[in-house]
Order: C-alpha cells, then sequence, then structure tokens
C-alpha cells in the first residue's frame, strides 16, 4: 500500500481530511508512487489563515536575519541535491543528469536570495527643494501564491517561494499534483532550515484547490508557470480579483541556422535543445530555421536526433525519458499523425518507440519533421513532446520576419560566426530571451526570466530583479524637518518650497 502525502500548514505536515486525491504515478511504469490529497476548503483557509498571521511578525525580522536562514536552506538544498534528484527522477521519468540540473537551477535562484538586503535597497536624493529629502523603501506584500508545473518540480518552485519569502512575505505553494514528491521534499528542507512556522504552506489538489486560492481576499500575488490555456484563467481570475499576477506559460522557439555556424556544434545543440527532457520544457527549440545552404545539414541533423533513445531515469544510455502521462502522450501522437496529415514530411518517427521490458511507459521516440508551414497545427501548437520541425529560409531576414509573425515569444537562438548576423538578429527579434550560439538562453538568477507575447503575462517577470520588484511594493518619503522658524504664509500649489 503505498502512503498518501501530507499537507504542510502552520509549520506541521499533516494529514488531509479529504476524500479525494490523485494518484502519483511513475511514467516510465505507471506505478502508483503515492497518492496527493486535494485539500479541502477548511485546510486550506487555515494554510492563508497562518501565512497571514505568520506575515505580521516576518515583515519586521530584519532583513539579515531573513538572509541567513536562506543561507542555511540553500546549504541544506545542495547536501541534498542528489537525493531530490533521485525523487525529481522517479516521478517526472527524467535521466539523472537532466534532474541534477533541475534542482541545481532551483538552487541558483535561492543563492541570489541570500543576497536580499541589497535587492531591497530603495533609492534616496537630498535637498530635492529647499531642505526637503525623498527616500523609498521597498516592503512586502503579504500572502503570496505560487502554482507551479509538471516539467521542473524543483527549479520553478524554488524560482517563487524562496525570494518571495526573503523579501518578506509568506507563501502557499500548489505544485503540479503529477510530481508533488520533489517539492514536499523542498519543504521538508525548508522546515529543517529552522525558518518560523507559517512561512510556506504547500497545498496540494487541482482546479477547485488554485481557484480558492487566486479568489482569496488574503492572496495579494500569484506567480505561475504552465500552459497557456490554464495560465490565461489564472491572470484574468487574478487580475479581475485586482491581486498582482505573473503567469509564464506556452511557447514555440525557434533556433535559426545561418550557413556559417560550426556545423558540429549546431548539430551537438540541436540534439539536447529539442529532444531533451522528451521536448517538456518551456525553452525547448521545437522549431529549426535553416537559412540558405545550411538545409543541407539536415540529414546529418536527423541521423544525430535518431541516437537520442529515451530510457530509465537511471540508464547512463537514455538520452531522455517517458513524457509525464499517457494523456500527453496521447496529445503528442494525435499532433503528429495530424501532421502528416496536413502534408509535413516525417523524416523520423517517434511514435510506435517502446521498451519492450517497460511496455507500459509513456514513451515518445525522437521525431523529426521537414516540409513544415506556418499553417500547420504542428506548428502552431505547442507540442511539448521530443518533435523537431524543421523550415527553410532564403534570408536571415525572412527568418526573423517568421519567428516574430508567431504567436509565443519565450525563446529564440542563432548559431552563427557573424557578429553582424547576431547583432541584427538580437535587435529585431520580437522574443524576450534570445541566444547567440546558445541554443536555450535561460538567465542565470541575478537577472530575469523575460517571456514576451503569448508567452507571458503581467508586468514583472521571474526572479532577478524583476521577480524583487514583483513581491515587493515601493513606499516614497518625502520629509522636511523644520527649524525653528516657519512659513510666513500657507502654500497653496503643489510646488515645493
Amino acid at each position: 500500500m503505498h502512503s498518501k502525502l501530507p499537507l504542510y500548514i502552520d509549520g506541521e505536515f499533516t494529514p488531509s481530511q479529504s476524500t479525494r486525491s490523485i494518484p502519483v504515478k511513475n511514467p516510465a511504469t505507471q506505478l502508483v508512487l503515492t497518492d496527493a490529497p486535494c485539500a479541502t476548503r477548511d485546510e486550506v483557509e487555515h494554510a492563508i489563515a497562518s501565512a497571514q498571521n505568520a506575515f505580521q511578525s516576518w515583515k519586521e525580522t530584519p532583513s539579515p536575519e531573513r538572509a541567513r536562514l536562506m543561507l542555511r536552506y540553500q546549504q541544506l538544498l545542495k547536501d541534498h541535491h542528489d537525493e531530490l534528484a533521485e525523487i525529481l527522477s522517479q516521478e517526472t521519468g527524467k535521466i539523472f543528469a537532466d534532474a541534477k540540473g533541475d534542482v541545481w537551477r532551483g538552487i541558483e535562484v535561492v543563492e541570489q536570495a541570500c543576497n536580499i538586503s541589497s535587492l531591497m535597497m530603495g533609492e534616496t536624493a537630498e535637498n530635492v527643494a529647499r531642505d526637503i529629502d525623498t527616500y523609498s523603501y521597498v516592503q512586502p506584500l503579504g500572502v503570496c501564491a505560487g502554482v507551479t508545473p509538471f516539467n521542473f518540480p524543483a527549479m520553478i518552485p524554488l524560482w517563487m517561494f524562496p525570494l518571495a519569502i526573503a523579501c518578506g512575505n509568506t507563501f502557499i505553494l500548489k505544485p503540479s499534483e503529477q510530481d508533488p514528491m520533489t517539492p514536499m521534499r523542498l519543504a521538508e528542507l525548508f522546515h529543517e532550515a529552522g525558518f518560523p512556522k507559517g512561512l510556506l504552506q504547500v497545498i496540494h489538489g487541482d482546479k477547485e484547490q488554485v481557484d480558492q486560492i487566486i479568489n482569496h481576499p488574503d492572496v495579494k500575488a500569484i506567480s505561475f508557470v504552465g500552459s497557456a490555456h490554464v495560465g490565461q484563467h489564472i491572470y484574468r481570475t487574478g487580475t479581475h480579483n485586482l491581486k498582482r499576477v505573473q503567469c509564464m506559460t506556452g511557447a514555440k522557439n525557434h533556433m535559426v541556422i545561418m550557413p556559417d555556424a560550426n556545423k558540429s556544434q549546431v548539430i551537438n545543440n540541436i540534439v539536447g535543445a529539442s529532444v531533451g527532457a522528451a521536448g517538456q520544457r518551456c525553452m525547448a527549440i521545437s522549431v529549426a530555421v535553416f537559412v540558405g545552404e545550411s538545409k543541407n545539414w539536415i540529414p546529418e541533423i536527423k541521423d544525430a536526433i535518431a541516437k537520442a533513445k529515451p530510457g530509465l531515469w537511471n540508464d547512463e544510455d537514455a538520452g531522455f525519458g517517458p513524457v509525464i502521462s499517457p494523456q500527453a502522450k496521447s496529445r503528442i501522437l494525435s499532433l503528429i499523425e495530424q501532421g502528416k496529415q496536413e502534408g509535413a514530411h516525417c523524416e523520423l518517427d517517434g511514435s510506435s518507440f517502446t521498451l519492450p521490458e517497460y511496455p507500459d511507459g509513456n514513451w515518445v521516440g525522437p521525431t523529426l519533421f521537414s516540409g513544415v508551414t506556418p499553417d500547420m497545427t504542428l506548428y502552431k501548437e505547442e507540442i511539448f513532446g521530443p518533435v523537431l520541425l524543421t523550415m527553410e529560409s532564403e534570408s536571415l531576414e525572412q527568418a526573423v520576419e517568421l519567428i516574430n509573425n508567431n504567436a509565443y515569444g519565450n525563446g529564440t537562438s542563432i548559431f552563427t560566426e557573424s557578429g553582424s548576423a547576431a547583432r541584427y538578429f538580437q535587435h529585431n527579434i520580437e522574443v524576450g530571451q534570445v541566444g547567440i550560439n546558445v541554443p536555450i538562453p535561460v538567465p542565470l538568477p541575478f537577472f530575469s526570466f523575460t517571456g514576451w507575447k503569448n508567452s507571458f503575462y503581467g508586468d514583472h517577470h521571474a526572479y532577478g530583479k524583476q521577480g524583487v520588484r514583483f513581491y515587493t511594493e515601493t513606499k516614497t518619503v518625502t520629509a522636511r524637518w523644520f527649524d525653528e522658524e516657519t512659513l510666513h504664509a500657507p502654500n497653496m500649489t503643489i510646488t515645493l518650497k
């Protein structure tokens, strides 16, 4: 009999009273690892009330003290790095090397949160008018919430709650119901670090619990990463309730390959960027645009991608693991079939791939299409699987136009040896994150994750300086201290005198 995950409310790991739960399955075997309870309305209310109460004292805690606790937390994360990665691999199917990367990129954000005292410094100006000074403070908001996706169960929660809490807020985390074991282990280590109770709450569930959280009047800000459909719902609901909201959603990321690029570098980079993690990355390269003669490299890229075979998390020869669920697999296979029906040429078909010893796994083999056009469903929709589309362009300008016409603007990259081509690309492309000879340009945490267009809804992006701005409010003070003399007459204007 498998166990049921607890909730983390008011500093305690407690069993849920809910009669409804969601099985968490190993995507390679379909074996149930645990059950995630769908928290009751009273449990969600209790979590938010606890967070609101904890905020009253936490906001008064000096930032160096908050930073010291965060330093302890990041050390615990490092000490348990491989253990976290193994849990992550079991419930997502990611190969171990990729799982370790997931954990580490989250740790990097926690390291940045340890610098919170500097990040929350305000501004000051003396003598803005005679004997008048102006200065600004940065203060926390209150209770914040995060809804996180299945594909990065360590990194993306660590994008959110450490920074929010370091800023002086408290946090409600609703992790993906498909792989909540990793976030729960993150919460256990947070507890072990010695943070006061109530700062972090972990609630399990689905849409019902999310809606309760995002509609609650005590929740001041909402962070979300996931599908465009859900992101639009959360953004509309949250902003309708006059909350601060940031939603990182869908993507269709293009890589432009110029004829002068280093061919071997292109081939090596495009394999991992397209089918790594079974293509289940919001920054995965799903479209390769070959400019001019670089199209002649497509057969070699096909051969290289074909060698990236799916396998178990601990198989050192595996290129990537299964997709997350049978439903995800079914959707991917449907899009592959639709691509064939719409006239795209399937150069490499992974639809029928399976591992004989694990026939129930959600396996999809590496897949490559050529002859793709912008009107095809395969191109217009985010596939979120190990499928690479290839397109051809006569010029860099034409490639840029193609990408700019796409509804999404999460990430893009160009491979070239030309500085002028790279400069033209980075200046003219309408995409938030640009790589130059870097296939997946996810910024390190002292910058921010900056998707554009339908890849992002909100005003402040995740982590980095923008993350701090999102989780704080600015208070500006204009001050004068009178000496013995007073004004001789009332000031009837808005001019400072």
